[in-house]
């Protein structure tokens, strides 16, 4: 019997300077819930924190410096999610138009109506992270 192939996933909660979200609305999303937070699968070997850096500049071109885990979840069929607080330190937008259609920095206090819920509640959660830095 063979097994089934088993990913973890990984999600960045990303500020810049001014305590805002980065967020970043994907091509193959659902309408309606199209916008959240950057992420995605980790490579064979790769470590979740880089995954989710190397995730952030794929799909944006902006360089993060992971934090902490904000959120491990499980239950999922074939995959676990595991969240990181990041913190921006450089780079500059250059999009993978192949899945991304734009990225911004949003004040928490201003998310869209189109982000995924289970993205929102996870800002929500951790909106102290989300403060100005300095």
């Amino acid at each position: 019997m063979r097994q089934s192939k088993f990913v973890l996933g990984t999600t960045g909660l990303v500020r810049d300077p001014d305590g805002r979200v980065l967020l970043v609305r994907h091509r193959f999303w659902p309408q309606g819930r199209a916008v959240g937070l950057p992420g995605g699968y980790a490579l064979a070997g790769e470590r979740l924190e880089q995954a989710v850096a190397r995730e952030v500049r794929e799909e944006t071109g902006l360089e993060v410096e992971v934090a902490h885990v904000v959120q491990v979840s499980s239950g999922f069929r074939l995959r676990a999610e595991v969240a990181y607080a990041a913190e921006l330190v450089g780079g500059g937008w250059k999009l993978d138009r192949r899945e991304v259609v734009s990225a911004e920095f949003v004040p928490i206090d201003a998310l869209p109506a189109d982000l995924m819920p289970n993205h929102r509640r996870l800002i929500e959660q951790n909106s102290a992270w989300f403060r100005p830095v300095g």
